[in-house]
């Protein structure tokens, strides 16, 4: 049998995407270019895209609890169970630290979209989940953000019991900056504490901060390569800050690491039409020849957040599916 060589074409976007897109751009205020500012109009855009396109908010249990963090601010918990009540102590449910996105600088638990995708997903999967409310860039910088972190995962090891959960089933995820902020986490246990994490759920994560392994093949000339580029690195500038060494510090970069043995498994999911898939499936490989058990997951015309528009449609349909099954083989 022969196979006649085609011509390569450019990856197209999901029409369904492009259509949403067109949809909800009349509802969104533009972004000044101030931080604060910035945020808050864009947590205003969210509310109002929500608000149309969302689902109805579930009635699932939740509480804050403040936890201390060591040299960086006390960091604001959420706990989400999956029922309208929280689990009674001792249940043995698993607990999933999850840490939301939004590039470091925007996002939280009392974003609608976050708030709902979160609530959804604990009833879903039939886990708690720990959402750490960490502090935002450029007015908080590395290492805030992952002591809080950090925090927030020592927090629900060490009070699992009395949250319904089990120790002994604790897993981290997290999307985009939160994908690397929870791959962070695998390694400071690693480092600190030795905890026996189940499972690592990274979603399009961030885990190269000198940008070296982003993938722009997959980006079309609608919107130029150095524009992207210039965006991140301005991004991880209010991040990290003036130095770009701290780029390479594993716990800025989990990707760079020395070593990769010994990290608890992973499930990532990446898009074909997102940069950040350089860094995701780069991972995948770092760990599968460290040993560690890893399933990526490139979804084709995909981009950076189309996983999580609010309705469903094929993608995010699956890949919603496809997470909570990952995330509630847990209770086996």
């Amino acid at each position: 049998m022969r196979f006649r060589r085609g011509r390569w074409r450019h990856p197209q976007v999901d029409p369904t995407v492009t259509e949403f897109e067109r949809a909800v751009a009349p509802l969104k205020r533009q972004e000044p270019s101030d931080a604060a500012g910035r945020r808050l109009v864009a947590q205003e855009n969210d509310d109002r895209i929500q608000a149309e396109y969302g689902h109805e908010p579930l009635t699932t249990a939740s509480v804050d609890h403040l936890v201390p963090a060591q040299g960086a601010p006390d960091v604001r918990v959420r706990v989400y169970w999956p029922g309208q009540d929280p689990a009674p102590p001792g249940s043995g449910l698993p607990v999933l630290v999850y840490c939301y996105g939004g590039g470091f600088t925007l996002g939280g638990v009392d974003w609608s979209a976050w708030d709902a995708r979160l609530r959804r997903r604990a009833r879903d999967a039939g886990v708690i989940i720990v959402a750490p409310d960490y502090a935002h860039a450029p007015e908080h910088r590395f290492p805030v953000q992952p002591e809080q972190c950090w925090a927030a995962f020592e927090w629900a090891c060490e009070h699992a019991d009395e949250l319904g959960g089990s120790a002994d089933r604790i897993a981290v995820g997290g999307a985009s900056s939160g994908g690397n902020l929870a791959a962070v986490i695998t390694l400071m246990n690693r480092e600190r504490a030795g905890r026996p994490i189940r499972l690592q759920i990274l979603e399009n994560p961030a885990l190269d901060l000198t940008i070296g392994h982003a993938d722009m093949k997959g980006i079309g000339p609608a919107m130029p390569h150095v524009i992207l580029e210039k965006a991140g690195r301005a991004l991880v500038s209010q991040y990290l800050g003036p130095d770009r060494q701290l780029a390479r510090d594993p716990h800025a970069s989990p990707l760079l690491a020395t070593s990769h043995e010994g990290l608890p498994p992973a499930v990532i999911f990446t898009a074909e039409l997102d940069p950040l898939r350089g860094d995701g499936e780069a991972y995948a490989r770092a760990l599968s020849a460290a040993g560690v058990p890893v399933v990526a997951l490139r979804f084709v015309s995909q981009t950076h957040e189309s996983l999580g528009i609010p309705l469903p449609f094929a993608a995010g349909d699956f890949a919603h599916r496809a997470w909570v099954n990952e995330v509630a083989r847990l209770r086996d």
